[in-house]
Formats: structure tokens, C-alpha cells, sequence
């Protein structure tokens, strides 16, 4: 009898305990919530019907970025070259559509349609961080330093697709991918739900997804209960890579103009989601709606910042506050589990 009590003891939550885990559940909510309200008392301008749209369709390339993002950091990865393979595949995209493929000594050319174009550079996405994912597991590599040269790599080759200079004048059909509405709602919003959906539904209904977390969870348990962790890896990397093209698309098309520097710390941004959403950065714990929380904290306040006046160099040091404070707060729910 004695033993059963330590043992119901030891089993049974303490009221304390229940207590934080709801804190813990519904934290990203409360800080919207408050970060909302904060905003609204200083600036007429944001509880507007035009400025919610507004950071719907500004937040909606962040969650392409963010939910690919998640599920490499619940691999208890990282990947820090989503910025530079936005931009590549952005101004690949846009060079095909704009100039096709010319080889004047053959006498050659080759031009793209929309739906061409667009699939090459989600294709170029997706080699991308295939090509991440092989490297990190085939070499050994760790995620921060491959994906770090893909930064490099990716944006150095923006530069010579572009030659520097910016590629305009697209045309109004794919200008509707990113400014065009439909059913009353804008396209990239449309766009990014799609996403979320496709991932919602693959990290809690297949069994893709619960390899993604028993992987992050404890990686030589998986590959010792026959998980073929390193294909799960480079699938993974190479859906975030995908993903980062297609936020590529939205914001070229948005812009009408592929820019050599576009996604310049777009990956702190979906980093910053991604923590503050409550996914650990050790890996195996998180979610894609917590992320979509997180994005739109970010959404809304770089919004509000931007409403506010205040100073790019300002919005920065406030960004890295956030994510200061929101790492530490991972940590500290991960000593109390």
C-alpha cells in the first residue's frame, strides 16, 4: 500500500504544475492579445479593415517561411538559408518569365509561361534544401554551418541571376498571385492557408509526421526502431526549401519585381515564429498552429512598429529582444516538463 501511494504521488499532476501548463498553452494567444490591445491605444490606424488585410497579406510569405521551418526545427535542426533561397528562386522565377533561356551562338530560345516558370522555381527551392538535407546527413554536417553556406551560396548566385539589378514588369497575371483577391480574400492569404493546412494535417495524421517528432524526440531511439531518419531529414529540408520559393513568388509577384536582396533576415523572422509558437529548438515538441501564432505576433508587430515610426534600426533591436525573450522562455518550459 505503501508503494502504490508513492507512486500515485509521483503520477498525479500537482495543481501548480496544471496551472503552468495552461499558462504554457495558451501564452502566444495572451501576448497577441496584449501586444494588439498596446498598439490599438496608440494608433488610431490599426484596428483598421485595411491594415488587417494588410498584415494578413505581409505575414502570409513569413508563414510559407515558418511552417517549413518548424518542421526542420522539430527535427532539432535550423535552417538559416530560407532568406537567400527566396531570392534565388524568386529571381528565377521572374527571369524565365521575363527573358526565357538564350543561347545566341546555337541560335536558341526558350520561353516560359507562368506555370513554367513557377514550378521551376519551386523546384530549384526544393533542390535546394534537398540538397541541405543530404549534406547535413550524409556528411555529418551540423544544420547551422550546411545551411549557413546555402545562405551564402544562394544569395551569391541571386546576384549573378540578376547581375545585380532588379527584374521588373512581370505582367498583371502573375502580379494577381500576389496582390489578387478572390472570394473576398487576398491570394497570398489564400495561399499560406493552404499551407498550413497541408502541414497541420501531415504532422498530426500521417506517419511523416510522427517520425518528424520521434526523430527530434530522440534520434538514435528512431533510427534503432527503424526509422530511416536520414531520408525523414532530407524530406523535410527540402519541403522548407520548396516552401522558401513559394514565399519567393509571393513577394516578387507582390512587388512586380524580383530584387537581388530580397529575404535579407527573412530567416530571423521565421525562427522567431517558430519560438515564439512554442516549438522547442531542441526538437520533438511544437506545433504548426502555434507557429501560425507566432507569425502573426511577428506580423503585428513589425506592423505596429512601422505605424509607430519608429526606426528600422529600432525594429531590429525590438526583434531580437522578442526572440531573446522568447528563447528563454522555451528553456524555462522545458526544465519545468
Amino acid at each position: 500500500m505503501i508503494k502504490e501511494a508513492s507512486v500515485n504521488q509521483r503520477t498525479e499532476p500537482h495543481p501548480v504544475q496544471l496551472g503552468q501548463s495552461y499558462w504554457v498553452k495558451f501564452q502566444s494567444l495572451i501576448a497577441l492579445f496584449i501586444l494588439c490591445v498596446a498598439i490599438s491605444l496608440v494608433s488610431d490606424k490599426f484596428l483598421t479593415v485595411a491594415n488587417g488585410w494588410n498584415v494578413l497579406r505581409q505575414i502570409s510569405v513569413n508563414i510559407c517561411l515558418s511552417v517549413g521551418m518548424t518542421l526542420v526545427v522539430l527535427t532539432a535542426g535550423i535552417d538559416l538559408s530560407v532568406g537567400s533561397v527566396l531570392a534565388l528562386c524568386g529571381a528565377i522565377t521572374a527571369g524565365l518569365l521575363k527573358n526565357g533561356i538564350e543561347w545566341p551562338a546555337q541560335n536558341i530560345y526558350i520561353g516560359f509561361t507562368i506555370l513554367g516558370a513557377v514550378l521551376i522555381g519551386l523546384l530549384v527551392g526544393a533542390a535546394l534544401g534537398g540538397f541541405n538535407g543530404w549534406i547535413i546527413t550524409k556528411f555529418n554536417v551540423p544544420p547551422f554551418v550546411a545551411t549557413l553556406s546555402m545562405l551564402t551560396i544562394a544569395r551569391g548566385l541571386t546576384m549573378l541571376w540578376t547581375k545585380g539589378f532588379p527584374i521588373s514588369g512581370l505582367g498583371d497575371t502573375f502580379l494577381y498571385l500576389g496582390t489578387g483577391w478572390f472570394l473576398g480574400i487576398p491570394v497570398p492569404v489564400w495561399v499560406s492557408l493552404i499551407v498550413v493546412v497541408f502541414a497541420v494535417l501531415m504532422t498530426s495524421k500521417t506517419r511523416l509526421g510522427r517520425y518528424i517528432y520521434a526523430i527530434g524526440g530522440n534520434e538514435n531511439a528512431s533510427r534503432l526502431s527503424g526509422i530511416k531518419v536520414n531520408y525523414v531529414k532530407i524530406l523535410v529540408y527540402t519541403i522548407a526549401g520548396g516552401l522558401a520559393a513559394l514565399g519567393g513568388l509571393l513577394v516578387t509577384s507582390r512587388l512586380d519585381s524580383a530584387q537581388p536582396n530580397a529575404g535579407i533576415s527573412y530567416e530571423l523572422d521565421s525562427i522567431a515564429a517558430v519560438v515564439i509558437g512554442g516549438t522547442s529548438l531542441s526538437g520533438g515538441r511544437g506545433s504548426i498552429l502555434g507557429t501560425v501564432q507566432g507569425a502573426v505576433i511577428i506580423g503585428v508587430l513589425n506592423n505596429g512598429l512601422v505605424l509607430l515610426d519608429v526606426s528600422p534600426f529600432w525594429q531590429q533591436v525590438v526583434k531580437g529582444i522578442v526572440i531573446l525573450l522568447a528563447v528563454i522562455i522555451d528553456k524555462s518550459n522545458s526544465k519545468n516538463d
